[in-house]
């Protein structure tokens, strides 16, 4: 207690009673792993056998009788420990690339711009491999008619007595060895020879990949007033003197009372420079704006009775497919003056207004100018 009592004074009670609670546990973990150790020592002699024990003779074998069969595992049960590898007698093989024209017969409903989605082509090149059939015009097309389908965007040559490579490349935009080497054209490098002459038999189509051309055009040109019959290669609606009249104000309404379309819509690429406004036979058509008729009549390249208005400031319009024509040549029209009938003359369909706008002698988009 006097130990303890001066431990106390020097204010080390409590440092030496953490000391000695620590050494206490110490002690008793090393007593229990020591008495532990011995406890399993004396377990194993306890249990080792004898002398007597291991020199006694064996007992016989037992008997065996073999495994039964096991029932044969189902292929449900498989599939709960994961997915099996099943045998398929199908091959799936890649289609491969056409490289040859084929044929399509038009059904009733088709469009130049149909068709060419069905097969995966610009509605161009449906025109460019079938200009005898269509005349580059998608109007022409007729349920029946048989029409060329290019294996790939392109045009389609039949090739001429005096035919050069370099010239026939040059004219399509492409390489002499774009036409040689496509295999759709089953022409051989080693044999074609000189590309001026070559050994390519006259009538022979070839596939121009990637080749375009300009498109031979019977739309109207520009028709002056000072001039108008040189619209007269397009038929007898060509006017022989036009007196000058009122002029335009440059703003534009629709030519009908439609402002929806029949099918066709702008599109330079197919040679379509116009719109197809939709309407029942009959329905008026009025002018677009001001101006002075210098087209009256039948066209004779598939666009029928037409009406073309020279409105005096650079601008022109021109109303196709009608059944009646309400003006004349050379005759002023205000905005909005009655002038014709919607009709279905000429190649068309159906009834619809076929409707172009040219500003300064070259064809404009309409919804560009519409309100």
């Amino acid at each position: 207690m006097g130990i303890w009592e001066g431990i106390s004074s020097a204010g080390l009670a409590e440092t030496t009673l953490r000391l000695g609670t620590h050494a206490l546990l110490v002690a008793l973990i090393i007593i229990v792993a020591w008495a532990m150790r011995e406890f399993y020592l004396r377990a194993q002699v306890a249990d080792a056998p004898s002398a007597a024990v291991l020199a006694a003779e064996l007992p016989t074998a037992t008997p065996t009788e073999p495994a039964p069969e096991l029932p044969p595992i189902q292929t449900q049960v498989a599939y709960i420990y994961g997915i099996p590898r099943l045998v398929s007698l199908h091959t799936d093989v890649p289609s491969r690339p056409r490289t040859d024209v084929i044929t399509y017969t038009v059904q009733t409903g088709d469009t130049v711009f149909g068709v060419a989605e069905k097969f995966g082509l610009k509605p161009e090149t449906i025109l460019w491999g079938n200009q005898y059939v269509l005349g580059d015009n998608p109007h022409n097309l007729r349920t029946g008619q048989v029409l060329n389908i290019l294996p790939a965007d392109g045009t389609y040559h039949k090739w001429s007595e005096g035919d050069g490579l370099n010239g026939v490349a040059k004219f399509f935009g492409v390489t002499p060895d774009d036409i040689i080497n496509y295999p759709g054209n089953h022409l051989d490098p080693e044999t074609i020879g000189d590309l001026s002459h070559p050994n390519i038999q006259p009538g022979t189509w070839l596939i121009i990949p990637g080749g375009h051309r300009e498109f031979v055009s019977w739309s109207a040109p520009a028709i002056p007033r000072e001039n108008p019959q040189v619209a007269s290669v397009l038929g007898p609606g060509a006017c022989s003197a036009v007196a000058q009249g009122i002029v335009g104000t440059g703003s534009f309404i629709w030519p009908s009372a439609h402002h929806y379309l029949s099918g066709f819509d702008y599109s330079p690429n197919a040679n379509h420079p116009a719109i197809d406004i939709d309407g029942d036979l009959g329905d008026a058509v009025w002018a677009a704006d001001n101006g002075v008729v210098v087209y009256a009549g039948w066209n004779n390249w598939g666009y029928g009775n037409v009406i073309v208005i020279n409105h005096g400031n650079g601008w022109q319009t021109l109303y196709a497919h009608l059944s009646a024509l309400n003006v004349g040549c050379g005759q002023s029209v205000f905005q909005g003056t009655p002038i014709g009938a919607i009709g279905s003359t000429g190649n068309s369909t159906g009834p619809h207004l076929h409707f172009e706008m040219m500003y300064k002698g070259g064809k404009v988009n309409p919804h560009d100018y519409l309100p």
